[in-house]
């Protein structure tokens, strides 16, 4: 581990003894204003030499341990650190200096406690409380709506209060951030997954790094496809398996190509180009299988079915057609998708979202999610219901007592079975299981 320490006098050069002593690498001991200044002439043009060289020693350091102030703690300072990935231990002296990073997402430390915060990060504290779980978001190849609907799934389940993470692992054509308006020069899940290597992503991390999108979290995708290398299986499920301990709900984009290339590569240890899409499989509680419901679309479904459950095992899956519509598939556009798929994927078990152009077009101008700007739409409303019945059963209610009760009610269900129904009422569920 590399380490930068950016302590003032005798104190930093302590500091610095001491974490040699606990075999950290520690190449520059500099002032604490000197990452500041370095950072802020080369954003400027005016950096010298000596800028130079620290930024360059800062983007091979995993962590910078700075002594905090108004001066030395700047949000060009933590930008700079989140691009390159470097975790920052922040020395604190007095309420003022732990408020400023307490606006930056840093836990406060001591002098002395800062050489337990590099080597030994704080853990995450132990709750009480089950993990979160883990919703991939999965389609064959073309565009059957994956982004779409892994976006409005975020939404729909942080309704209810729940806190959700969206996190865009397609390591082919990234575009949550496109979608819904956001900045992707930040580190996103890249840079999660690389801290999550070296054991140092914590809850306060993914916290900080995060993008707010409402009420979900956003870790944004890779800003180029290029840099698919960083995403490895590895750094990829123990980024989730952190984000466990920081939501309730971890909804997952990724790629569609399921192949394993260790056949058509020499060498057996090098990255792997869809490692992202099979490390996010092999990790997650519940499958959501998008198909677009056109001929192309559910006949590549069914030829990738096989594969995607040699790489989910036993894991649930769920199958949701979108963009149901009968100008592609003539009159019972529904039954016709229905009885393809159970035929010959053997699925009977299906969700339908029908083709709402009128709202992902207005979504797409306004670079928001469908919720935000037509949360009425006949989209949002199949989203509702697939979310109720689907990825969160309501609670079973108690059977009538007497049958002229039940009778009542099943004629009220059989009125109301075209009508978008809450997804809190046992009757959604059904209906959004017979009339999908």
């Amino acid at each position: 581990m590399r380490a930068i320490v950016a302590v003032d006098g005798a104190a930093g050069r302590r500091l610095a003894e001491a974490l040699r002593a606990e075999g950290v690498e520690v190449p520059v001991t500099v002032t604490a204003d000197a990452p500041a200044d370095a950072v802020a002439d080369t954003m400027t043009g005016h950096g010298d030499v000596s800028a130079a060289v620290l930024l360059g020693e800062l983007a091979r350091a995993d962590v910078v341990v700075l002594a905090v102030a108004r001066h030395t703690l700047t949000a060009q300072v933590v930008t700079a650190c989140d691009r390159f990935g470097v975790r920052i231990v922040a020395v604190c002296d007095g309420d003022a200096d732990e408020r400023l990073a307490a606006m930056f997402g840093l836990a406060a430390s001591t002098a002395d406690e800062a050489v337990t915060q590099v080597v030994a990060p704080r853990a995450a504290p132990a709750a009480a409380q089950p993990r979160g779980r883990v919703i991939a978001v999965w389609g064959a190849a073309g565009s059957p709506g994956r982004t779409t609907v892994a976006i409005e799934l975020a939404c729909e389940l942080a309704r209810d209060g729940r806190r959700v993470a969206l996190v865009d692992a397609d390591a082919h054509a990234p575009s949550i951030a496109l979608m819904t308006g956001l900045a992707d020069e930040g580190p996103g899940f890249a840079a999660a997954c690389r801290q999550a290597e070296r054991g140092t992503l914590t809850v306060a991390e993914l916290a900080r790094i995060a993008v707010p999108l409402g009420t979900v979290e956003v870790l944004t995708g890779l800003n180029r496809p290029g840099r698919w290398p960083e995403l490895t299986g590895a750094r990829v499920t123990a980024a989730l398996e952190r984000c466990r301990d920081w939501v309730d709900d971890v909804v997952v984009d990724v790629a569609a190509s399921l192949e394993r290339d260790e056949e058509i590569v020499s060498d057996l240890d090098g990255p792997r180009r869809n490692a992202a899409t099979l490390g996010v499989l092999g990790a997650a509680d519940l499958v959501v299988a998008v198909v677009a419901a056109d001929p192309v679309g559910v006949s590549r479904f069914v030829r990738a079915h096989a594969e995607l459950r040699a790489a989910v095992g036993a894991t649930p899956v769920r199958v949701l057609v979108n963009k149901s519509r009968a100008s592609a598939l003539g009159m019972d556009a529904r039954g016709q998708v229905r009885r393809a798929i159970e035929r010959y994927a053997g699925i009977r078990d299906q969700w339908f979202v029908p083709w709402d152009p009128k709202a992902t077009d207005a979504a797409m101008l306004a670079a928001q999610p469908i919720a935000h700007i037509a949360g009425r739409s006949a989209l949002a409303g199949a989203m509702r219901r697939f979310v109720g019945a689907a990825i969160e059963p309501p609670a079973a209610r108690t059977a009538p007592r007497t049958p002229r009760a039940a009778t009542r009610r099943t004629s009220r269900q059989d009125s109301r079975a075209q009508k978008p129904v809450a997804r809190t009422t046992a009757g959604g569920a059904a209906t959004a299981r017979a009339h999908p």
